[in-house]
Order: C-alpha cells, then structure tokens, then sequence
C-alpha cells in the first residue's frame, strides 16, 4: 500500500487543528478567523513541540485556492450595480486612504532605517486593507445588512484595483529605480478596459445563457459550471497580466447579475469555507514567534500607525464625499488591518532584491496582529462614534450635517450635462469593445487564418469575420443619443447650439473612421489618403445598413434585459442626509413559510406606525409590487424591501422571523431601482399647501419632514406640505425626480 501523498495530509493535518481551535473559540465567543489564525501558528513549523505540516509549498497553494474562492463568493454579494452605487464614496476614500498611508508608511520607512525603496514597497503595503478578512469578519459578526458594510466593501474592492496599478508602478520602481508615467498609464487604461470588456461581455452573454439552459442546471451542475467560469475567469485575468483574485471577484460580480446568483452563493458556500479555512491557517503559519519579539519596536510601530492612519484616513475620506459621521467611524475602524496584497508587494520586492531582508517578516507580523483586531476594532467603532459625537463641537456638528445632507437633494440637471453624460459613457464603453474584440481577433484568430491562407485572401476572410462583429457597435457609436429629448431640445432652443451638437456627432463619426482604418491598415497596409476614404466608405454602408441597425438593436436590447431584468434590489442603497434621516437605509428580507407575519396583510401587521419601518416592494415569483397598500398580504417566501435604520429594522425582524431563520438573502429586482432622495419645496412647487393624501404620490412613500428644525418621521396622510419642508422620500429616482 502506497503512502498518502504529503498534499493530502498535510490537508488533513491543519484541519484537524483548525477544526479543534476554532471550536475553542466559539466556546469563548471570538470570531472563527481568529482560531484560523492561532491554529496556522501551531500548526506552522516554527512552534517545535507539535508536528507540522511536510511541505509549505502545499499550504500556499490550498491558501492561494483560499483566496480565489472568497473573492468569487463576495463578488456573488456585491455586484457591479453595487459598486457604482458607492463608487464616489469608495473611489474619494481610497484615494485619501492611499495617499495617507503611502506618505506615513514611507516616512516611517526611513525613521526606522529602511531604505528608499523598502519605505516605498512599506507605504504600498500598509495601504492595502484586507477584503477577505474583513468580509469574513462582517459575515461572523453578523453585520454583511448594515449600512456601512456596503460602503467599505465599495473601498475594498476598489483598494483591489488600485493595488493591481500599484504592482504594475512597483515593478517600474524596483526595475528602473524611477517613474515610468507611460507604464503607469498603459496599466491604469489596460485594467479599465479589461473591466469594461468582460462586464459587457458577461452581461451579454452569461444571463441569458442561464435563462436558455435553465431546465437543465440541477444544483450538481450549477456548481460545476459556476466554478468553471470563476476559475475560466482567474486564468483569463492572470494571463493579461492581472491578479487571480481580481479575475474571481469580476466573474462572482458577473454572475451577481443572473437570477441564479443566490443559488449559486448557496451551493458555493461550503466550498469557499473549506478553502478559505486554509487560507488564514496559511498566514498564521508564516509567522515566526523568534522574530517578532527580534523586531518587537517596528511591528508596534507599524501595528499603531496601520491603526491609527486607517482610522484617520478612512473615516476622513468617506466624511469627504458626503457620508454622515457615524458612517465615517464605522468605516474607518473596519479598515485597520494589511491585506492579503501587502504579502505579494513584500514578495515582489525580495524577487526584485530591492528591500531589505527584515521587511517580511515584520510586514506578516503586523498582519497577523491587525488581523487579530479587526473584530475588536469593528466592535468599538459605535463606543468611538458616542466619544467623538460627544465632545464635538456644536458648529462642526452643524457643519457636518449641512454638508452631508447636500448630496441628496434632487436638482435640476443640466441639459447639456445630461446628454454628454448619456452620450460619451455608452460610447466609450462600445469603443472598448471594439478595440478589445480586435486585438483578440488580430492575436489570436488572424495568425489561424493566414497559416491555412496566406495573403490577400487570407486578409479578406479575416476581414469578413471581423466586420460583423463591430459594425453593430460602431452603428450604436454614430447614433446613440441623436435623437434623445435632450438632443431634440438644445436643437430646438437655440440656434448657437446645433453647431455643438453637429461636432459631438462628427466626433463619434470619426472615431468610427479612425476604429475602421486601423483594421483596414493592419489588414491590407492601405496608404493613409485610401484609408480614411474607404472606412468613411465603409462607416457610412454601416450606418444605412438595416441588418447592422436590426443586429445593434438586438444586443442592446438584450444587453438592458439582462443587466435590468435580474439586477439587485435596491437594498442597502446608499444614502446621504443630515439626522435623523441620515442612518435611513434599504434592505431585503424573505418571509420564512412558519412567520407569524404569514397571511396578513401590511395594514394589519401596522408595520410603519408600531416599527418606524416602510415597506417599499414586495417580490412574489416573478412579479414585483412595488409601494404596496395596506391590503397586499404577505406569503411565504415573499422578498420585501424595507426602509428605516438599523435599530428599526432590526427590531422588525427579530419580530417578523421566528428563531433559526436563515439570513435573508440579497434579491434581483425586475424594475428599476428604489433611492432615498430629499426634494426641498419652494414657493413655486405644486405640492405646497396640499396634503400627502391630496398629492397621491406614485411610486413614491413620505419618509420624513423637516420644517423649521424639527423633523417628523412617518407623517399621516393628512399632513399638509409647506413652502421651505425639506421632503424625505422612497421611490424610483424618475418619480421623484419629476415632483421637482
């Protein structure tokens, strides 16, 4: 009989110790990624009284396995609709948060010794927080619902794409020992348009291979084929130069669009837990309890600037776009820790010889022990949130809520703003594509084709199969937005405008030229002169073409069906407002088939005068109620969106759900998104000196008011609306939008 493979008991080994360990500590009431951690350090090969693991190498690739799977289940939570819901907030805070870190991390570099280049690689890492662990730590914590985690998950993964950047400029660094603005550049445009591409290329294409396949996919093949394309992912992302976790995430957020997802994130669930287990049982066995106590003075230094910079920064920069203070705090707190990215800036920088030997081992330390607080850190972001709110002085107090409550009053928008908006990103995002199915097909497919025939006619195939494939996208470039309202209005209002308008057309005309002749160039090596005439040729037949305008049509139809039709809910939406508005939030629950709430109807249960708590839809099967009268009942599993703060709404759940219910699970809503927006009334508006049931409001519920510095939360219906209320409400964005 063989011997067991030391890949398999190496396995079985830390399992065993983390299985044992991690039990300990839900004895003790501490988190499981804390056991995870102490288990690793027993079972790592620098504690001698206890065997260890055969070969480490082993562990580093189950942990590597670790961390492709966690990204995978939290894209599967957080799609991209999500991220663009934060993605001011998440993109000013990392930008703060970076740039903070990156100037202490390398002042202290060099107070402590280091050398130039290990002060930079040091600012790089402690700027990077950790997405797994601090996902982990809110999904043991129980807080993946409240408001904040949205907004620092929103961070993580934009801390993700940044350090991805941040490799690239390193790299550069350790290399040439100077800035390299063209590399930089060329990374930052690669990364965007690798995003761009496969977000419209799995929309396209995923949701609507789930929707024709559906009857077949039992839970056995759901999984396979869901972990094929998170791993088909990862070795895309790794082979155009990106990381593996960055290709889980994008895959995982992909298929957050599919009415799938949250069967997926069930049955990928045990998966992501094994591996993950391993994963942190990795990092504990790094470290080596010798040398920390030999760099005993840097760890703590560097442990209280990763700490206290975070906080700092974090908090200061989710306050900078518009975030209410408590939300700051808590964000702020949740992000003291060096991520998973700090060990492949360290490793990076041993393989280019360019920092010192001791800046690894002291960077690991310092994770484990940031790690080790980051519950603890979390838990005392509310005490820290009281202390500040405390001693903060009435004006700042003031000062803070104005600025915050700014963000989300509606306004009128700019017709010119309006239509470049809607114009340029949907062409920008169908030029990407262009260009990234060409320089595939030129990689890959041309170079077939030219070795089976060569020459003209070669080129001509290859320009054969091409040309259907962007024609419609270039068709979508000429005219998207050219005969939207706004267009027709500026064209309509003043003469001194349509000059304007003519150039934005000609500009997209030309850059389909300038799309056209560089496929022509490189096909046929065409003269200059010969080239821009026949692709203005070619762009004009794709223009008056019907089938290109039939097949444009069709892709974006489907595209729109598929990224509206199974979209998230408008749960945890982001919201800005000043107090006691401002910790008003969206979430979704499922009612459980034993609740009590079963059969009743929203009137009876006084769901809004007895919690505080609004309901904004129901999503029964296939149809949406949204903003239901008190007469709709409630059916087992029937997804509601509710509306109100944590406290409310945890006190209606607890209420709703009996003991042992499952966590609720995020929802894709059918229609379009749900806000919380403030509308401020003037002298002018129709709803002055009318009540809200005189108004009778569509597709929208009255939150709150705020007249005179008072605020009255829930009004009845007979509330009288006056000139200069500051009106809080629930609804699609065009509706409330159009009170204005």
């Amino acid at each position: 009989m063989s011997d067991i493979s030391p890949l398999i008991s190496d396995l079985a080994f830390i399992l065993i110790i983390a299985g044992f360990v991690t039990i300990l500590f839900r004895w003790i009431k501490q988190p499981v990624i804390l056991g995870y951690i102490v288990a690793g350090i027993m079972a790592g090969p620098h504690v001698s009284f206890l065997p260890t693991v055969s070969d480490p190498a082993n562990i580093k690739i189950w942990g590597d396995i670790g961390i492709i799977f966690l990204l995978f289940s939290m894209g599967l939570g957080f799609s991209f609709r999500k991220l663009m819901n934060v993605g001011i907030t998440a993109l000013v805070t990392t930008v703060v948060i970076v740039c903070g870190m990156m100037f202490l991390g390398y002042t202290a570099g060099n107070a402590m010794g280091f050398s130039h280049m290990s002060s930079i690689f040091l600012g790089g890492m402690l700027s990077m927080s950790s997405t797994a662990i601090v996902y982990k730590a809110f999904g043991d914590m129980g807080l993946l619902q409240q408001k904040f985690t949205g907004i620092v998950l929103g961070i993580l993964v934009v801390e993700d794409l940044v350090a991805v950047v941040m490799l690239v400029v390193l790299s550069t660094l350790g290399i040439s020992k100077h800035f390299e603005e063209g590399a930089m550049l060329e990374s930052v445009l690669k990364l965007a348009a690798f995003l761009i591409f496969w977000f419209a290329l799995g929309i396209y294409l995923i949701p609507t291979a789930f929707r024709k396949f559906q009857r077949f996919l039992s839970d056995e093949i759901l999984l396979i084929v869901s972990l094929a394309l998170c791993l088909g992912m990862v070795m895309i992302a790794t082979k155009a130069g990106f990381s593996a976790a960055l290709g889980a995430f994008v895959m995982g957020s992909l298929l957050a669009e599919t009415a799938e997802s949250d069967r997926i994130g069930q049955l990928v669930q045990p998966v992501k837990d094994l591996f993950a287990a391993v994963f942190f049982v990795s990092v504990g066995m790094m470290v080596d309890p010798i040398v920390i106590w030999q760099y005993i003075f840097p760890i703590l230094i560097l442990t209280l600037l990763v700490l206290g910079g975070q906080v700092l920064f974090g908090s200061f920069g989710v306050l900078l776009s518009g975030q209410p203070l408590k939300i700051a705090v808590q964000s702020g707190f949740s992000l003291t820790q060096v991520g998973e990215f700090a060990f492949i800036i360290a490793s990076l920088g041993v393989s280019l010889h360019v920092t010192d030997n001791s800046l690894y081992p002291v960077i690991v330390a310092v994770s484990v022990i940031t790690t080790f607080l980051t519950p603890y850190m979390i838990r005392c972001s509310d005490p820290a949130y009281r202390i500040v709110e405390r001693y903060l002085p009435m004006t700042m107090k003031e000062f803070l809520l104005r600025y915050s409550s700014g963000t989300m009053t509606v306004h009128h928008q700019s017709l010119w703003t309006h239509l470049l908006k809607s114009m340029f990103i949907p062409v920008g995002i169908y030029l990407v594509i262009c260009i990234f199915f060409a320089t595939l097909f030129f990689s890959y497919i041309q170079p077939l084709i030219l070795e089976h025939l060569p020459g003209v006619k070669g080129n001509m195939v290859g320009f054969a199969i091409i040309f259907p494939v962007i024609a419609p996208l270039l068709w979508a470039v000429i005219v998207r937005k050219n005969h939207s309202p706004e267009f027709r209005k500026l064209w309509a209002d003043s003469k001194f405008n349509r000059g304007s308008l003519v150039s934005l057309v000609l500009i997209k005309i030309i850059l389909c030229i300038a799309v056209i002749m560089g496929v022509l160039v490189r096909l046929f090596n065409v003269a200059l002169g010969a080239g821009v005439v026949l692709s203005t040729v070619i762009v004009g037949a794709i223009y008056f073409s019907k089938w290109v305008r039939r097949r444009s049509t069709s892709i974006e139809d489907r595209f729109l069906k598929n990224f509206q039709g199974d979209k998230n809910s408008p749960a945890r939406t982001v919201l800005n407002g000043a107090m006691p508005f401002a910790n008003l939030h969206m979430t979704d629950i499922t009612i459980s088939p034993d609740s009590p709430c079963v059969g009743q109807t929203l009137q009876d249960l006084c769901i809004r005068t007895k919690f505080q708590v609004n309901v904004i839809s129901i999503v029964r099967g296939n149809q949406r109620i949204d903003i239901p009268d008190g007469t709709e009942h409630l059916y087992p599993h029937d997804r509601i969106t509710l509306a109100g703060t944590d406290e409310q709404l945890e006190r209606f759940k607890c209420s709703l759900q009996p003991a042992g219910e499952q966590k609720p699970k995020i929802d894709r809503a059918d229609e379009e998104p749900m806000r919380i927006m403030q509308l401020s009334l003037d002298s002018c508006s129709p709803l002055v000196n009318r009540s809200i049931r005189e108004v009778a409001l569509q597709n929208c519920i009255v939150l709150g008011i705020e007249r005179n510095g008072k605020n009255l939360m829930n009004p009845e219906p007979e509330t009288v609306f006056r000139e200069n209320d500051m009106i809080w409400l629930v609804g699609k964005q065009r509706a409330v939008e159009s009170l204005n």
